[in-house]
Parts: structure tokens; sequence; C-alpha cells
């Protein structure tokens, strides 16, 4: 098919390669401007737009798709299908009704729970037993579009952000190239109105650990949060991320280390710290993190 791809972050890469290798005419690739990262400060093209160059593929990263000029350079494409995927603007009517058969969006949740902008996250900090992607017919709404295809997978009981990611982002991957395949015979779902949530940003303050709540909800709250923005705790001034966590059996006063194996005392259960992040510093396991900052039985976190 003739295609346009709307995306940005590494999620959307894995569905950009796909079609790619699938043979289908990419006539342009829209993704958000570069912008500044890293201490200096410097413009970094997102992901998506370093693959398509990459690629060799058209590639166009306006502002906004709001202005007539935007969406008349859009339509002008004439394709027949546009694949988004956590592309980051908001798609106007003009934009959505331009090609043939509208927009498809990959998103990672099975809809309508975790709608919105960090469904992964929410989905683990939620303690929910599964996830997966839809392939999305868009509208207006956030979200709110009939389905064409779902794929559910069980979230593992020590599974981080970061790994069911990279597994929904190749699902999501091979979900949408089945659909392009299959569209004409494809029945859109309407989503039920029982069961609606909404996946809301991250934000900064989710991210400090309080000892004080359930054994669970830490865990949960922590590989929900791993690897971005990753949950913390601070210890001597110096504040110290958690990126892997396991539930464990134990009791103390909530925040105090109960072992040499970095296993913290919550409400109603213990914590095993297994990955940390000193600031300025590379992530490691517990044991060899434990090497160069000692946090012996007994501390208080």
């Amino acid at each position: 098919m003739k295609l346009v791809f709307m995306g940005t972050p590494e999620f959307s890469v894995a569905a950009l390669d796909a079609l790619h290798d699938a043979g289908h005419e990419i006539v342009c690739v829209y993704t958000q401007p570069p912008r500044p990262a890293g201490r200096g400060k410097k413009e970094r093209p997102s992901p998506v737009q370093t693959r398509a160059e990459a690629l060799g593929l058209p590639l166009r990263h306006p502002v906004t798709l709001r202005s007539e000029e935007a969406q008349a350079a859009f339509a002008a494409l004439k394709a027949d299908v546009a694949v988004v995927v956590a592309y980051g603007l908001i798609l106007p009517q003009p934009v959505l009704d331009a090609p043939v058969h509208g927009c498809l969006n990959i998103h990672a949740s099975l809809l309508p729970r975790w709608r919105g902008a960090a469904p992964i996250h929410r989905a683990i900090m939620a303690g929910d037993a599964e996830t997966g992607v839809c392939i999305m017919q868009m509208e207006a709404g956030l979200d709110t579009g009939p389905v064409l295809l779902r794929q559910a997978t069980p979230i593992g009981p020590a599974e981080t952000t970061e790994q069911l990611h990279d597994r929904l982002a190749d699902m999501g991957a091979d979900l949408i190239v089945r659909a392009l395949a299959d569209l004409p015979n494809l029945v859109p779902v309407t989503q039920p109105d029982v069961g609606v949530t909404y996946a809301h940003k991250i934000e900064k303050a989710e991210a400090a650990i309080d000892w004080a709540r359930p054994a669970t909800e830490v865990d949960r709250q922590i590989r929900g949060l791993s690897p971005f923005p990753g949950a913390w705790f601070e210890h001597d001034g110096v504040r110290i991320k958690v990126l892997g966590s396991q539930v464990r059996d134990g009791s103390g006063p909530t925040g105090i280390v109960l072992d040499d194996a970095l296993t913290v005392a919550c409400e109603g259960g213990a914590v095993q710290l297994t990955r940390l992040q000193r600031a300025g510093k590379g992530a490691q396991d517990a044991i060899e993190f434990l090497r160069g900052t000692a946090l012996p039985r007994g501390t208080v976190l």
C-alpha cells in the first residue's frame, strides 16, 4: 500500500521497519522536530527520524498540523492509509480524512483500558495481569476509535516498563502488517463504554518511593517507572534510582533494610531492590551496586 508513517519515539521504530520490510510504499515519514537533549542541549533527532534517514525515506517534522498549508501538503501525498504510532501531535479532522482508508493507530493497551499517554507504565503500576496491542481506526476523540485487531499478552511478575515496551513494540509491528494485509476484511469493533480508563502522563512527583505503602504497590511503582523516570529514594543526601525489584516476605519498621541483599520493609511485606543507579552513574545489579555503596542491614532509607 501507499502509506504515510507518523511516529516519534523508539517504540515506533519496529513498526516502521516492519512496514518497510513488508514492501509497502512509504511516501513520507512524519515525526517530531529535533529537540535539545543532553548536557550540551544539542538538538537531537527522534529515533524515527534517525531510522527514516537510514532507510532513505522522505521526512517531514512540522510543529503543527493545524494550518491549511500543512493539511494540504499531507493530502497531496494521496496515501492509501496513514499508520500512527506515538507520534505526539493531535491529528485534525482533515488529516484523519485525507488517506483513502483513514489513519490507523498502534496503541499499547487493550482498549478501552488505558487510553492516553502512558499505557505501558500505568498497566504495570495498576497491577494488571495482562495488556496488549490494538490497531485502532483513529477519530477525533482520544483513543476512542473502533478497534480492527487486538492481541493480548500477560505481564510478567518481575517485568519492567522497558521490557514490556520492547515486547509490545514488536507485537504492534507484527499486528499492523497483518492489519494492512487483510484490511478490506477487517470489521471495526466499537469500544465499549464500560471499562474506560485513562493513562495520564507520568508526573515526576510519582517517582518518589514511600516505603509506608504496601509492598506490592512499591514493587509495581519501581517496575512501572523503570527505566524512566525511575522510582527513587534518598540516602545521605544522594538520590538513588531503583530500576528493578521483587516482592519478598519480611517485616519491620517501614524503610529499614532487612538483610544484606537490599530487602526493604514496606507495609505488609518487603521489596528486594535488584537494580539501582546512583546519580550520574550507570545502572547496576544490586550485588555490584553494594560494592560501591554501603546499605547494610538496619539502614533506614
